[in-house]
Order: C-alpha cells, then sequence, then structure tokens
C-alpha cells in the first residue's frame, strides 16, 4: 500500500498531478473520438436509408475534425523516450551572414514563442545576445509544458532562409542560416563529475530585456568545459549564484546526453549531429522568394503556408518528425 507521506512531497505531488491530467486529457480525445465516430456511423446510416446527398458536407466535417484529434493522440503515443516528457531548452545561433542572419534568428525566437503559447506553454529566457545592427546572435530559452522535449527535439539543426533582404538596398535575394540546439531540463541530481580544472567561468554583464540587475552587474555566467569545448550560459536569474547554479544544472545535462550518445549505436537519435551552420546542412528550408515553401528535408513534409508558419504553425512538422523517426527505428535505419 503507498505510503500516504508519499504525496505531502511538493515535487512528486506535482509530478503525479501532471501524470493524473496527462490521463485525464487522453481520455477526454478518447470519448471525443468515440462519439465522433458513432455520429458517423448515424448519419451515414441515415443517408443510405434516406437516400440524402446533403448530409455528406455534414460527415465530411465530423471526419475531419475526427482525423485531427487521432492524429493528436497518435502523435502523443510517439513521445516514449526517457526524456520526451520533460521540459526544453532551446539554443539559436546565428550563422555566417552578420545582420541577416542575426533577424532570421529573431524570426525563428518568434516562431517559437508563438508556437509554445499557443500550447499552453511558459517560456523562460535564459540568456540573449542582441546583433551588432538588428536581430539577434544568439539567445537560450526554456520552453516548459508537457512533452516540450519530446515535440521540440525535432527543431534541432540548421535552419534555411531564402527572401529579398530588407536590408539589401538592391533588394537582393539573401539566403541565411541559423542553428538551433535541443536539449531536456533534467532536474535530477545527474551522475555527472565534473573537475574544477575541466572548466572556465567567465562572469558578464547582462544584456536584452530581464530584470533590475539588467546592464548593472556582471551577474551573467558563461561555463566552458574544456575537454568537450560545451558552453552554457545564464543570465536571466536574479543573482549571480542563481545563474552559475542554472548554468552548471544545463552543462551536466549537456554532458549527461554526450554519455549517452557515446553509448548509443546511433548518436543521431539522442542529440543529433552537430553540422556547420551553411549550406547542405539544413534540416528545413523557409522559401519566401521567388515562391513560398517550407519544407523539412528529413522528413518531405511541406507547408505553402509560409506566414502562417514563421507564426508558430509548426505542428505538421513536428508530427511529421515524430512519425519518420518511429519508423526509421523500426527499419533499423
Amino acid at each position: 500500500m503507498e505510503d500516504p507521506s508519499f504525496w505531502n512531497d511538493p515535487e512528486i505531488s506535482q509530478n503525479k498531478m501532471r501524470e493524473l491530467k496527462s490521463m485525464k486529457d487522453d481520455m477526454e480525445i478518447y470519448n471525443k473520438l468515440k462519439g465522433q465516430f458513432e455520429d458517423m456511423e448515424t448519419l451515414i446510416e441515415m443517408g443510405y436509408e434516406e437516400n440524402d446527398p446533403s448530409l455528406i458536407p455534414e460527415i465530411d466535417e465530423l471526419l475531419k475534425d475526427f482525423e485531427t484529434s487521432l492524429d493528436k493522440i497518435r502523435v502523443k503515443t510517439l513521445l516514449s523516450e526517457e526524456y520526451d516528457k520533460n521540459n526544453a531548452i532551446l539554443s539559436l545561433h546565428a550563422g555566417a551572414g552578420g545582420t541577416e542572419s542575426c533577424d532570421w534568428t529573431s524570426m525563428l525566437y518568434r516562431m517559437y514563442n508563438r508556437w509554445a503559447l499557443a500550447k499552453g506553454f511558459t517560456v523562460e529566457e535564459l540568456d540573449y545576445l542582441d546583433g551588432d545592427e538588428a536581430g539577434i546572435k544568439s539567445v537560450t530559452f526554456q520552453i516548459n509544458g508537457e512533452n516540450a522535449y519530446g515535440y521540440l527535439k525535432s527543431e534541432k539543426g540548421v535552419h534555411r532562409l531564402v527572401r529579398i533582404s530588407p536590408f539589401n538596398a538592391a533588394g537582393k535575394r539573401q539566403t541565411s542560416f541559423a542553428s538551433c540546439d535541443v536539449m531536456p531540463e533534467i532536474e535530477e541530481d545527474l551522475d555527472i563529475e565534473i573537475n574544477d580544472d575541466d572548466i572556465r567561468i567567465d562572469t558578464y554583464r547582462s544584456s536584452g530585456a530581464g530584470g533590475q540587475h539588467i546592464n548593472k552587474t556582471s551577474s551573467a555566467i558563461r561555463i566552458t568545459h574544456i575537454p568537450t569545448n560545451i558552453v552554457v550560459q545564464c543570465q536571466n536569474e536574479r543573482s549571480q549564484h542563481s545563474n552559475k547554479d542554472k548554468a552548471m544544472q544545463m552543462l551536466k545535462a549537456k554532458l549527461y546526453m554526450l554519455r549517452l550518445q557515446e553509448n548509443s549505436q546511433k548518436a543521431s537519435e539522442i542529440r543529433g549531429e552537430v553540422k556547420e551552420i551553411g549550406w547542405g546542412n539544413q534540416i528545413r528550408s523557409y522559401v519566401l522568394q521567388p515562391y513560398t515553401m517550407v519544407k523539412d528535408h528529413r522528413t518531405g513534409e511541406e507547408s505553402g503556408n509560409t506566414t502562417a508558419v514563421l507564426d508558430g504553425d509548426i505542428d505538421n512538422f513536428i508530427s511529421g518528425y515524430l512519425k519518420w523517426n518511429s519508423l526509421s527505428k523500426e527499419k533499423g535505419e
């Protein structure tokens, strides 16, 4: 019998409540699907019995809604890896190209913010570096919500933009690149030992939107792990001590994922390949000129509505990746 004191632990209780809410949501979707299926069966029978073609549009509408709900629950069943349920930490970095690439990085940051808010998730900015003239050179942020990492692991890689540059007086078409790194937030105390001699800790003044200490004190922290050249940064917390704790947590998580990667036969399944931010390495292209198309080069998923995609409508790309990844594992690729 479960110890009643088990529920008194705030962290355990919170996790239990999240699990219960998830199961409740799944049951609601199941009951909705069951009701829609029964309604469609009834309408089809009525249509046949009364030879009434006017019922077809209503059946089509029900079928579309049914397929949407079914796809949501089917995608959720693909989120079964160890850290899929965790929050996600994303880092965006502008590639070569100066202001143009920095602007593209800010567009991606906006896209992921819009996606997160539409899901009811929260976004917490951890580190931010402005571009020299416009946009963002780099930004690290955490998206908090159920299965955030499971969904967003699909976004790891190089993203390519093709458009008429707003920064070019001649109105020439420009290609820009930005990279997206994604890792799960791992809150438990990981069995990772970090020697003091293996890290370099730098402090600097915070930049970008933030709390009262922004640009006043050197509270931001940058930690470089010398053996692996992994760099983590945090400037969001109010004190240097808190920023250091958060940065160390991120470093341990990255080193842990790296360890899993080294022990895996397929490293790309866990962390993905680290590639140069440039030609030939992109996972997805966003073309605004001379035509409009967003295409994922891994799955073949496409969308002609580039405005909606850049406004955060990326669920079709996420679900496409999860299905593609699942099939690849089944085939042993």
